[in-house]
């Protein structure tokens, strides 16, 4: 997946967008739904929001390993998160707006981690699966960060081969972004339900043809977002 400088930035911003409501991202960003494994609930956190139970361990141990202003105080929690419950622990949550709206370091640490962690995996799937295209990368990269990836369950619902099985990109994120988008608005969960304001943005690019994500700005949720 060949990406300039700007389809890149544009990328990165449009999620930041969809996650946290602001193209530059809220490092400190926290919220708690109902989302967590049998539906308990359970903390999202950072620039590009991940999860209790999905990858913020990873993320709270990488900025402790880097002994910074909040590292020795996050310590303590750095191997409970996903396996204690903390979405009622008021320290914690403290200690992580903190270090996202004060600290540089975790600001960084989040752009290493989200890069790492979603964004190269979603490039990689990319890539093995034939797809060329900015608009693609962003929907792909968009499942990766909302998902966890690309759910056999929407994948299931359409019947367009990816292009490395002789299938055209553009028909398949076509299909696959209008079956994510019915599969989120009967989702069984509300937040699930009210995210698919990331598909309707999708669709919308999708029908001005805008492959290159040349045609900007880019609206999400309600938010003009340029590279």
């Amino acid at each position: 997946m060949k990406l300039t400088k700007n389809q890149r930035s544009l990328i990165e911003r449009v999620i930041n967008t969809a996650e946290t409501g602001t193209p530059d991202g809220n490092y400190s960003a926290i919220s708690i739904y109902a989302d967590g494994p049998h539906d308990i609930r359970q903390i999202t956190y950072g620039r590009a929001q991940t999860t209790e139970y999905g990858n913020l361990r990873k993320l709270v141990h990488m900025y402790v390993a880097a002994n910074s202003t909040y590292s020795s105080a996050l310590a303590p929690y750095a191997d409970k998160v996903g396996s204690t419950p903390l979405t009622n622990d008021a320290n914690f949550k403290k200690l992580l707006r903190n270090s996202g709206k004060n600290d540089p370091v975790m600001k960084n640490i989040q752009d290493q981690f989200f890069e790492e962690v979603y964004f190269t995996p979603a490039m990689k799937w990319a890539d093995n699966n034939g797809f060329t295209k900015a608009l693609s990368a962003l929907i792909i990269y968009d499942s990766h960060i909302h998902s966890g990836g690309i759910l056999w369950v929407i994948r299931s619902m359409f019947n367009e081969s990816p292009p490395a099985s002789g299938g055209n990109e553009e028909v398949w994120i076509k299909d696959y972004t209008f079956a994510r988008n019915k599969w989120l608005l009967n989702h069984h969960r509300s937040a699930v339900r009210a995210s698919a304001y990331r598909t309707k943005a999708y669709l919308a690019q999708i029908t001005k043809n805008n492959w290159d994500l040349g045609t900007v700005p880019v609206n999400m949720n309600g938010t003009d977002v340029m590279p």
